[in-house]
């Protein structure tokens, strides 16, 4: 199997020519064959505008298709790319572009009723040596594929990517990756997840994000297709998977919700994807009430979440032959070479069912931080990256993320998993989502605070949402003392609720 990402651009030219590979709601739409000749003209036309092997490439873009078409044209090149997701602004990508050492920003014009362009300006002004290339659907760079010379492939140890995590206090951490740890687990994936050729996966968020690059290599490397929505909409995304009998619909529990009340709306027998083979998850654990839901109303066998970070991207996912008690409660499985533990607070490593913070060794870990001085507190002694995620991995390998080293709610001293409230509060009948935040609270050092989104005019007091909690089980020290009703809750791009935001807003 090829590694290098452009090779795998010519293998899958030569083995589905006429297949389709991206399908785009607003129009665009490629073959395999089409996607190779494209790259190879953007290749040309970015290498007129002065991009050449080595040179760092920074874009902040939407879910185009000439977006994905942009990622193999730089491959063709030899550049690094830094692709940035679209939630930052003058400060963030004004970070990402000058510790990268980029040479070249590319940004939309206006997009999401956001000035692109003129924040590309104002970053590029404070940056020696940064240019700025202003593109659009169909206005890309082009150029004559004969000018160029051989393909610049990538070996291992050639760093192509470097992508940075959505912080939302501190600076972006950038990860160093290179084509083989992007792509050292995406077909191990699409085997877990039954992805097969001429399938229609969903690509509808930030293609960016290293989830969605991942999902590139996944397409070249099996032969499925995505569908995919620069823009999510309720109901017109829903209906353009629908429409193209969308077989694997993720992408996390925004999505699973949206689908779910499309599938309500519509009459008896009548099914929203009549090809469902699973609703793949990742971004952030997937409550077991979500998972039910899905494999009662929308068939198939369910959700099959992932886990992994920016750093270390698909560390587990969950298989399609797996038990449903599995798919509903847990991340899955190792992926295949992943070395995965559980650490204690003095060190020692967790037995099985005991929680301990996850640490993890394999191909797709990257080579470290663009900042080298933050390597030494993100690997332990013993070289295992240090997620933050605390979790159980069970006799069977399965992995159930617990909650984060800093998402734990201290009470009096005792420690509270946010995670574990929001999963009961998750099967309530009158609650479509929910977030469990501490917030601070002079007597006890911090309070449970649920934030709740509700259909219709549904309330909840503290009350009645701790009568519940009870009665599932749940002990009175967890129990919530401050509930607040939303319209939405906020999250980032892959999907997880920005907690510090709501603790800003109801602390």
């Amino acid at each position: 199997m090829a590694e290098a990402l452009w090779d795998l651009v010519e293998d899958a030219a030569n083995t589905w020519p006429d297949a389709p590979m991206l399908r785009s709601r607003q129009g665009d739409s490629s073959t395999f064959s089409e996607y190779r000749d494209r790259a190879e003209r953007m290749a040309a036309g970015m290498a007129a505008e002065g991009v050449g092997a080595g040179d760092v490439v920074s874009w902040i873009l939407p879910t185009w298709v000439d977006t994905v078409v942009l990622a193999a044209a730089l491959s063709r090149l030899g550049a690094v790319q830094n692709p940035i997701i679209a939630i930052y602004r003058d400060r963030e990508v004004g970070f990402c572009c000058a510790q990268a050492g980029a040479s070249l920003l590319i940004t939309p014009g206006e997009f999401g009723n956001y000035d692109f362009a003129a924040m590309g300006g104002r970053v590029v002004a404070d940056i020696e040596g940064l240019r700025h290339l202003v593109v659009g659907p169909g206005s890309f760079p082009d150029g004559d594929p004969s000018t160029l010379g051989e393909p610049v492939l990538s070996g291992p140890d050639d760093v192509r990517w470097l992508t940075y995590t959505s912080g939302t206090t501190a600076d972006p951490k950038g990860a160093r990756h290179t084509d083989q740890t992007v792509g050292a687990v995406p077909l191990a994936l699409s085997q877990r997840l039954d992805v097969q050729p001429g399938d229609r996966y969903s690509l509808t968020f930030p293609f960016p994000h290293i989830g969605g690059v991942a999902l590139l290599y996944m397409a070249l490397q099996t032969g499925c297709s995505h569908l995919m929505d620069e823009t999510v909409d309720p109901i017109e995304t829903v209906r353009f998977l629908s429409e193209n009998d969308c077989t694997h619909a993720g992408t996390g529990t925004p999505f699973y919700l949206m689908y779910l009340a499309a599938q309500e709306a519509l009459p008896d027998g009548q099914r929203l994807f009549p090809s469902l083979k699973v609703c793949p998850g990742g971004g952030a654990p997937i409550p077991p009430a979500i998972h039910h839901r899905v494999v009662a109303e929308l068939g198939g066998v369910g959700v099959a979440s992932g886990w992994g970070l920016t750093e270390t991207p698909i560390l587990t996912n969950g298989d399609v032959n797996d038990p449903d008690e599995k798919l509903a409660t847990s991340e899955g499985r190792a992926m295949p070479g992943v070395d995965l533990i559980a650490v204690a607070d003095d060190e020692s490593i967790c037995p099985p069912g005991v929680e301990g913070e996850l640490r993890a060794k394999g191909p797709q870990v990257m080579l470290g931080y663009v900042d080298a001085s933050l390597d030494a507190a993100a690997f332990d002694a013993n070289g295992y990256y240090r997620t933050g995620d605390l979790g159980i991995i069970d006799d069977d390998g399965f992995v159930a993320i617990t909650g984060r080293l800093k998402d734990v709610i201290i009470r009096n001293g005792e420690n509270i998993s946010a995670k574990e409230v929001e999963d009961l509060l998750f099967g309530h009948a009158e609650i479509n989502d929910v977030a469990v935040i501490g917030v601070p609270d002079e007597r006890t050092g911090e309070r449970v605070c649920a934030v709740v989104v509700s259909p219709g005019e549904s309330e909840h007091s503290v009350d009645s949402l701790g009568a519940y909690l009870t009665e599932a089980g749940l002990r009175t020290q967890a129990l919530p003392e401050q509930v607040e009703t939303v319209g939405a809750l906020p999250r980032n791009p892959a999907g997880k609720v920005l907690k510090r935001d709501l603790q800003e807003q109801f602390g």
